[in-house]
Protein backbone atom coordinates (compact mmCIF):
# COMPACT_ATOMS: atom_id res chain seq x y z
CA UNK A 1 0.00 0.00 0.00
CA UNK A 2 1.62 3.24 -0.78
CA UNK A 3 0.25 6.53 -1.00
CA UNK A 4 1.74 9.96 -2.58
CA UNK A 5 0.59 13.52 -1.71
CA UNK A 6 1.49 15.99 -4.29
CA UNK A 7 0.43 19.43 -5.22
CA UNK A 8 1.35 22.04 -2.30
CA UNK A 9 2.90 25.15 -2.59
CA UNK A 10 2.53 28.53 -1.68
CA UNK A 11 -0.91 30.98 -2.28
CA UNK A 12 -2.62 34.31 -1.28
CA UNK A 13 -5.01 34.19 1.51
CA UNK A 14 -8.06 33.60 -0.73
CA UNK A 15 -6.74 31.66 -3.56
CA UNK A 16 -7.11 28.23 -4.39
CA UNK A 17 -4.77 24.81 -4.29
CA UNK A 18 -5.23 21.60 -5.50
CA UNK A 19 -3.90 18.52 -3.88
CA UNK A 20 -3.44 14.98 -5.41
CA UNK A 21 -3.16 11.56 -3.68
CA UNK A 22 -1.95 9.04 -5.59
CA UNK A 23 -2.34 5.37 -4.61
CA UNK A 24 -1.05 1.88 -5.11
CA UNK A 25 -1.44 -1.56 -3.54
CA UNK A 26 -5.43 -1.32 -2.76
CA UNK A 27 -8.79 -0.20 -4.24
CA UNK A 28 -9.85 3.02 -3.83
CA UNK A 29 -13.65 0.63 -4.20
CA UNK A 30 -12.47 -1.20 -0.96
CA UNK A 31 -10.41 1.71 1.15
CA UNK A 32 -11.53 4.76 2.19
CA UNK A 33 -9.07 7.53 1.52
CA UNK A 34 -8.62 10.73 4.13
CA UNK A 35 -6.64 13.92 4.40
CA UNK A 36 -4.89 15.11 7.25
CA UNK A 37 -2.73 17.94 7.67
CA UNK A 38 -0.37 19.41 10.85
CA UNK A 39 0.54 22.60 11.64
CA UNK A 40 3.75 23.82 12.66
CA UNK A 41 4.02 23.31 16.84
CA UNK A 42 0.84 21.53 16.59
CA UNK A 43 -1.38 18.53 16.67
CA UNK A 44 -1.96 17.10 13.53
CA UNK A 45 -6.06 16.61 12.70
CA UNK A 46 -8.19 15.28 10.43
CA UNK A 47 -9.39 17.47 7.27
CA UNK A 48 -11.56 15.15 4.53
CA UNK A 49 -12.17 11.47 4.30
CA UNK A 50 -14.41 9.99 0.87
CA UNK A 51 -15.59 6.66 1.69
CA UNK A 52 -15.06 3.54 -0.31
CA UNK A 53 -18.12 2.01 -1.04
CA UNK A 54 -20.42 5.20 -2.17
CA UNK A 55 -17.70 8.18 -1.99
CA UNK A 56 -19.69 9.76 0.31
CA UNK A 57 -17.82 12.96 2.13
CA UNK A 58 -16.74 13.93 5.81
CA UNK A 59 -14.96 17.44 6.37
CA UNK A 60 -13.67 19.26 9.71
CA UNK A 61 -15.70 21.82 10.59
CA UNK A 62 -13.04 24.51 10.03
CA UNK A 63 -12.73 23.40 5.68
CA UNK A 64 -16.60 22.74 5.75
CA UNK A 65 -17.79 25.26 2.56
CA UNK A 66 -14.44 25.66 1.22
CA UNK A 67 -12.47 22.15 0.74
CA UNK A 68 -13.80 19.34 -1.81
CA UNK A 69 -12.61 15.89 -2.02
CA UNK A 70 -13.27 13.72 -5.00
CA UNK A 71 -11.85 10.76 -6.17
CA UNK A 72 -11.05 9.63 -9.82
CA UNK A 73 -10.68 5.74 -9.44
CA UNK A 74 -9.62 4.99 -13.12
CA UNK A 75 -6.33 7.21 -11.95
CA UNK A 76 -6.42 5.68 -8.36
CA UNK A 77 -6.06 9.36 -6.83
CA UNK A 78 -7.95 11.30 -4.52
CA UNK A 79 -7.74 14.36 -4.95
CA UNK A 80 -8.66 17.80 -2.01
CA UNK A 81 -9.54 21.06 -3.69
CA UNK A 82 -8.83 24.31 -1.81
CA UNK A 83 -10.27 26.79 -2.06
CA UNK A 84 -11.10 30.55 -0.06
CA UNK A 85 -7.48 29.75 1.77
CA UNK A 86 -6.50 31.02 4.94
CA UNK A 87 -3.12 31.44 6.96
CA UNK A 88 -4.85 29.22 9.50
CA UNK A 89 -4.68 26.58 6.44
CA UNK A 90 -0.83 26.47 6.22
CA UNK A 91 0.36 23.64 7.31
CA UNK A 92 1.91 19.87 5.55
CA UNK A 93 -0.89 17.94 4.15
CA UNK A 94 -1.36 14.34 4.36
CA UNK A 95 -3.01 11.31 2.81
CA UNK A 96 -3.50 7.98 4.50
CA UNK A 97 -5.74 5.05 4.28
CA UNK A 98 -6.72 1.80 6.56
CA UNK A 99 -9.72 -0.51 6.42
CA UNK A 100 -12.30 1.55 8.23
CA UNK A 101 -15.31 3.71 7.39
CA UNK A 102 -14.59 7.36 6.06
CA UNK A 103 -16.74 9.14 8.79
CA UNK A 104 -16.22 11.65 11.87
CA UNK A 105 -14.42 8.90 14.00
CA UNK A 106 -11.91 8.67 10.87
CA UNK A 107 -11.20 12.15 11.07
CA UNK A 108 -10.86 12.10 14.85
CA UNK A 109 -8.03 8.91 14.44
CA UNK A 110 -5.12 11.14 12.91
CA UNK A 111 -2.12 9.15 14.64
CA UNK A 112 -4.56 6.21 13.84
CA UNK A 113 -4.54 5.51 10.35
CA UNK A 114 -2.60 2.22 9.02
CA UNK A 115 -0.91 4.02 5.83
CA UNK A 116 0.36 7.08 5.14
CA UNK A 117 2.06 8.98 2.42
CA UNK A 118 4.89 11.60 2.47
CA UNK A 119 3.14 15.16 3.24
CA UNK A 120 3.06 17.96 0.72
CA UNK A 121 3.66 21.96 2.23
CA UNK A 122 0.83 24.63 1.93
CA UNK A 123 1.64 27.83 2.98
CA UNK A 124 -1.15 30.53 2.68
CA UNK A 125 0.29 34.18 3.23
CA UNK A 126 -1.27 37.39 3.48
Amino acid sequence: VQLQASGGGSVQSGGSLRLSCETSGFSLDHFPVGWFRQAPGKEREGVSCISSSDGSTYYADSVKGRFTISRDRAKRTVYLQMTSLKPEDTADYYCATDDSRCNMLFLKRPYGMDYWGRGTPVTVYG
